[in-house]
């Protein structure tokens, strides 16, 4: 049995929010211990590494209106990280459109008669406005009142339902809020018209991206921290023991032996209802009860290595129509040329599932022939181009925030409060669908808030009122050119 320093920091994971938390105590020369379950770092966010080619599992790119965040990843990464021009659509009714939206684009696509019906369903919606006796109750009511019903169910409706598995009409509004406030229809209108005049480049244009894929931004943090900081990979936790107000022990399996530490602060980025599981004494039943009724969306990943050096332009595309199998097809070649031989690509095929469903338990030849078909049909790849597929799972990727999901997270986060020495930061440990740069200012706050002695809200991060695909880029970090 090993033991550490009653004035460590025990870190609980190892992707985004874990180590960006642990690569500030790091820089304020304070002890800390890493412990991650998988045998890699990267979290949500990690690279593959198959022979030549890398994946991400998921496409992911970095945007932020935090000027420090910038300056945060390029002192790990120096110029190891580069603009990409971004270009993604969707697939609808037999046809790719642009995305984010672009009006002129769905005119032209949609044709004269679909897009007076999108028109008027909108001016439909704004004359109801002033007899709404409530506000949106769910997430179909929100979007059909903001866009009307044709434009609604073109994109919007329908892929939702594809990615939670749940009707839009049992989805909070808060869905909404987070991801599609601030767009509207006349917002679209307004682009189309002065998208001429736009001034600097926005986050629909181009991203920042590491040239060996977005996991090694933490491969670089890990390597930095590894120098006098313990990261110990594929390990686990036992028990989190406390005496109701402050975590006093932590037991793991580190290298197949017992590992315990009396930890001065825990950072927990593991899923919110793994570390209920843990804790030692039990929560309260109202406690478990709640975390019983949170429900998760996993993902099943098909990565397909093609023999031809493209298949498309776009860096992904959503593939809404509930016909299609999958939601979502990347080519990583197109976010890096680094991530594929010169003369090959590759394509990551992502299905989104409920853990123990039909497509999580397939097998990898199940996966490429529900796969297979379509690519064909869409032109993309031909069976005989195909060298090599794998699959890879993840469960607990996406919180679901159906409706009444908020008051059993706050009876959690009531209860964890409630520990004066315990952080929690990342999206499954929060239940908050962030993105990769909302959890490294997760992990920074919990950081901060034991250098400074201060406990900031975690919270804030990632709760922009902007739209965040419209925000102009920053200056910062790598330049334009």
């Amino acid at each position: 049995m090993a033991n550490s320093e009653k004035n460590d920091t025990l870190i609980l994971g190892a992707g985004a929010a874990g180590l960006s938390a642990a690569i500030e105590l790091w820089k304020a020369d304070a002890p800390f211990t890493v412990v991650e379950k998988e045998t890699q770092v990267g979290g949500l966010a990690r690279t593959l590494e198959l022979g030549e080619f890398r994946t991400d599992i998921g496409p992911h790119r970095f945007f932020s209106r935090n000027q420090y965040l910038y300056s945060f990843i390029e002192d790990v990464l120096g110029e190891e990280w580069i603009p990409v021009e971004r270009f993604t659509r969707f697939f609808i009714q037999g046809k790719f459109f642009l995305y984010p939206v672009q009006l002129g684009d769905v005119v032209k696509k949609l044709g004269v008669v679909k897009s007076t019906r999108v028109l008027l369903d909108y001016l439909c919606e704004v004359a109801k406005r002033p007899f709404h006796r409530h506000d949106p109750r769910n997430f179909e009511e929100y979007v059909i009142r903001n866009f009307g019903r044709s434009l609604a169910e073109l994109n919007m409706l329908n892929y939702t339902e594809k990615i939670w598995g749940l009707p839009c009409s049992e989805l909070s509004t808060d869905w909404a809020m987070q991801r599609i406030k601030g767009l509207s229809f006349v917002a679209a209108v307004k682009s189309a018209i002065f998208k001429a005049k736009q001034g600097p480049k926005t986050l629909v244009d181009r991203f920042f991206y590491p040239e060996y894929g977005a996991g090694y931004l933490y491969e670089q943090i890990q390597n930095k921290i590894s120098q006098d900081r313990d990261v110990h990979l594929g390990s686990l936790v036992k028990s989190i023991d406390h005496d109701g107000s402050s975590v006093t022990r932590v037991r793991m399996e580190v290298d197949g032996e017992e590992f315990v530490m009396d930890p001065a602060w825990v950072i927990s980025t593991i899923p919110i209802t793994d570390v209920l599981n843990f804790l030692n004494p039990s929560p309260p039943q109202d406690v478990i009860d709640a975390a019983a009724q949170l429900k998760w969306r996993g993902i099943v990943h098909l990565f397909l290595k093609i023999d031809k050096p493209q298949v498309t332009r776009d860096q992904w595309m959503y593939f809404p129509d509930t016909e299609i199998p999958f939601g979502r097809v990347s080519e990583m070649k197109n976010f890096s040329p680094r991530m594929s031989p010169a003369d090959k690509t590759s394509l990551l095929v992502e299905y989104f599932v409920w853990d123990g469903d039909e497509v999580w338990n397939a097998t990898t030849a199940e996966l490429f022939e529900r796969s297979i078909e379509w690519l064909d049909r869409f032109g993309f790849v031909k069976r005989e181009e195909v060298i090599d597929c794998h699959s890879y799972r993840i469960r607990k990727a996406y919180p679901v925030y159906d409706i009444g999901y908020e008051e059993r997270l706050g009876v959690i986060k009531d209860y964890l409060a409630g520990f004066q020495n315990f952080f929690y930061a990342g999206r499954g440990a929060r239940f908050k669908y962030t993105n990769q740069d909302h959890s490294l200012e997760m992990g920074i706050m919990a950081a901060k808030s034991i250098i400074d002695g201060k406990r900031y809200n975690i919270d804030e991060a990632g709760s922009e009122k902007e739209y965040m695909e419209s925000y102009p880029l920053q200056g910062a970090g790598k330049p334009s050119s």
